[in-house]
């Protein structure tokens, strides 16, 4: 499965939680309440944890995750871990993580 399969896999599990598609930075994104959560870059998929949460601190363990710098230019987003495709069976989860952190509640995904 293709990364932007898994994206649109991921969309359509999140959707009835008022998840809709959207852009980040000509990027395709997640997007809740009119803000980003996720960011499909290339294999890379770039979830919103929070700097110093334990997911984000979890994800940037996980080989090849990095901070995500969608600019290219060496300014990565402290609160923003991306995620290659090699871990894309943890896509899920850190989607719903990510929207948990931004609506406060429990973990809608699964």
């Amino acid at each position: 499965m293709t990364p932007d399969q898994m994206f649109n896999d991921i969309a359509a599990d999140l959707a009835p939680h008022g998840v809709t598609n959207g852009a980040m930075f000509g990027k395709r994104a997640l997007m809740a309440h009119g803000k980003a959560f996720a960011c499909l870059k290339g294999d890379l998929l770039a979830f919103r944890l929070g700097d110093g949460a334990t997911a984000h601190t979890e994800a940037l363990a996980l080989p090849g995750a990095e901070l995500f710098d969608p600019s290219g230019k060496d300014r990565p987003f402290r609160d923003w871990v991306a995620i290659p495709n090699t871990h894309a069976e943890a896509w899920s989860h850190y989607a719903g993580t990510a929207l948990a952190a931004l609506v406060g509640k429990g973990s809608p995904g699964r």
